[in-house]
């Protein structure tokens, strides 16, 4: 099958870290229809990760079930699959879990905290050493699965859903212990956590005895830093969108209610946690209604920084946001209705809100956020202001293009005028000929 470069942006022949190309085979049919990666073990072994993570990474990508028979070194993905289509996406796995971001060499080792659920890079040639900068769905496997341990131990022929389904009910029955039947896996982090122990001898760095209720999560969290926090793998991940926004909202609300929202440090948090839940855009929803009463124009100054690393140079966090302010609007609208001009040009003044997001918004009548018939006043109301954002924005654009046609004009003109007078200057300057002196003069020949 020959071999490729590791990394195949580097087109160097004589690259020194090499790999084999994918060798895939379509096995069954049907409902039944797998793709064998024949050859995963040695690809794997070239690019120093264990075959279940590349492996693990394909399934994710491909919305498909993973198969792991450690024993026979066979790495099955389900549903038929091209091996240049995997080659690609396994680039994709080495660019995330592989190569160095300082580097870009590939001799690197990722350093998995199970007790603290993060993944940290350690580069040997440059000596980089981080968080991985890389939020993905085979993260939380790889948390699961450290590659210090030993995959063969865990037993052979491995599915992920016969696993997956045996942990659940295992714990349902109140039974941590290992199962028995050969058929076992490092799913379940009791598995996970035994077989550590096994290996390594620690204990202390594998016990998963301690609180894991929400409220101690959190606390754990706490101890992060910024960029370990955006690295975290959570159950929250997988929770749904709403379920998210409402996580974000308890702790904004935490916060609003312990006075903490002028802190410097409380922003940073605020936002790191937007991120972490994945619900940066839509978090302005919520900062609107947390943040703001009847005495929005008092508010909007205090606020200012915080709205400003969610909406900055982000049009669709400030479109979320604009459907925030409808509600606030339309909850005091007997006292906020007729204010709204001046509202929006006080958002638009602080940056909060740039041009654009408005004149988009002001196109449609939306009922997404309030009744159409608030939302109808609302834009109403804002018309004075939109008209005054369309002349404003008019006018720089005629002036610009008067600006322009004057400068094209005035070029012109002393390119031609300076001509003009050069010519004329040669022309004084320009001796006449001697035959043209002497006719002019009429001299007598008698005289000479």
């Amino acid at each position: 099958m020959g071999t490729v470069n590791v990394n195949r942006n580097v087109t160097d022949v004589f690259y020194r870290y090499k790999m084999p190309r994918i060798n895939a085979k379509v096995e069954g049919k049907g409902n039944g229809i797998k793709t064998v990666i024949v050859n995963m073990a040695d690809v794997a072994r070239a690019i120093g990760r264990p075959a279940t993570y590349p492996t693990k990474y394909f399934g994710c990508e491909l919305g498909a079930q993973t198969q792991f028979d450690y024993k026979n070194e066979r790495f099955i993905v389900n549903g038929s699959h091209d091996a240049n289509k995997l080659q690609d996406l396994l680039d994709g796995f080495i660019r995330k879990f592989v190569l160095c971001p300082e580097c870009d060499n590939p001799e690197t080792d990722l350093i998995v905290s199970t007790k603290k659920g993060t993944i940290s890079q350690g580069c040997k040639a440059c000596g980089f050493h981080g968080p991985l900068e890389v939020n993905h769905k085979v993260n939380t496997f790889i948390i699961k699965n450290p590659p210090n341990i030993n995959p063969a131990s865990q037993g052979a022929s491995l599915t992920e859903g016969k696993r997956s389904k045996r942990s659940k009910k295992a714990g349902e029955n109140g039974d941590d212990s290992t199962a028995h039947d050969g058929d076992t896996s490092n799913a379940g982090d009791e598995t996970i956590d035994s077989s550590v122990a096994g290996v390594n001898g620690e204990d202390d760095d594998v016990n998963w005895t301690v609180d894991t209720s929400e409220e101690a999560v959190r606390a754990r969290m706490q101890d992060l830093t910024d960029g370990a926090k955006n690295m975290t793998v959570s159950d929250d991940f997988d929770k749904t969108e709403k379920e998210r926004l409402d996580i974000f909202y308890e702790m904004v609300k935490k916060k609003r209610d312990a006075g903490e929202l002028d802190n410097v440090h409380t922003h940073k948090e605020i936002a790191t946690e937007a991120s972490r839940l994945d619900v940066h855009a839509k978090a302005t929803l919520v900062l609107a209604e947390l943040l703001f009463t009847v005495n929005i124009v008092q508010e909007v100054r205090k606020h200012r920084n915080l709205l400003l690393r969610f909406t900055h140079e982000d049009p669709k966090a400030q479109k979320y946001f604009i459907g925030g302010l409808e509600q606030i609007i339309s909850l005091h609208a007997d006292k906020l209705m007729d204010k709204v001009p001046g509202i929006l040009k006080l958002f638009y003044d602080n940056d909060i809100l740039e041009e654009k997001a408005i004149l988009e918004w002001s196109q449609k009548v939306s009922k997404k956020y309030v009744s159409k018939e608030i939302a109808t006043q609302i834009h109403e109301k804002a018309t004075p202001f939109i008209k005054w954002l369309q002349e404003a924005e008019e006018e720089e654009s005629s002036e610009e293009e008067d600006d322009s046609d004057v400068e094209i004009e005035y070029d012109d003109r002393a390119k031609t005028d300076s001509l003009q007078t050069g010519v004329k200057k040669q022309e004084v300057k320009k001796p006449k000929p001697a035959d043209e002196e002497e006719d002019g003069d009429d001299l007598n020949i008698d005289d000479i």
